[in-house]
């Protein structure tokens, strides 16, 4: 019971004086930008705006715009706004990088080659070509959809390797 109470104590509430760790870069800081009623980040550069009511950071640089809750520690429930993603999305998801696959590898079981011919291999490769091929398009769309920031995400590993 103490220890939770020692962590009310500890966590903030969201407020334009305060300095918080970035959620999209989590490299750099965010905090209020002068004669702004708005917050950026030192690192990435983005804008965000406060609802102090609801303890939510929005970045309206984006359409839809993304939402984080601040939970008096770290950012949590990052969502887009007035867009819910569920099973449904799954499913397709799954259905996406699985089907082809399996009828790509299906084929290739049912119809094998004649392992004497020179690229009785293609087949097999061409399966797993597939499986790779989609879940590359799903995270691509993953990325662009949530707006991850690899070049932020690089250019501090690289410094953090050079310092």
């Amino acid at each position: 019971m103490l220890k939770i109470q020692n962590s009310k104590i500890l966590a903030t509430s969201l407020d334009y004086k305060g300095v918080y760790p970035c959620p999209v870069c989590r490299v750099g800081k965010v905090q209020n930008m002068p004669l702004m009623e708005a917050m950026s980040c030192d690192f990435c550069h983005q804008i965000f705006t406060l609802n102090l009511e609801e303890q939510q950071l929005k970045m309206p640089s984006r359409e839809p715009p993304l939402i984080w809750r601040w939970n008096g520690f770290y950012w949590t429930e990052a969502h887009l706004e007035g867009v819910q993603f569920g099973w449904g999305y799954i499913l397709a998801t799954a259905a996406f990088i699985l089907l082809p696959t399996s009828l790509i590898g299906l084929v290739a079981y049912n119809f094998p080659p004649d392992p004497n011919t020179p690229l009785s291999w293609v087949p097999y490769i061409w399966t797993l070509l597939t499986f790779f091929a989609h879940l590359t398009i799903i995270i691509w769309l993953f990325i662009e959809v949530y707006q991850i920031p690899l070049k932020a995400y690089f250019r501090a590993l690289h410094q953090r390797l050079i310092s």
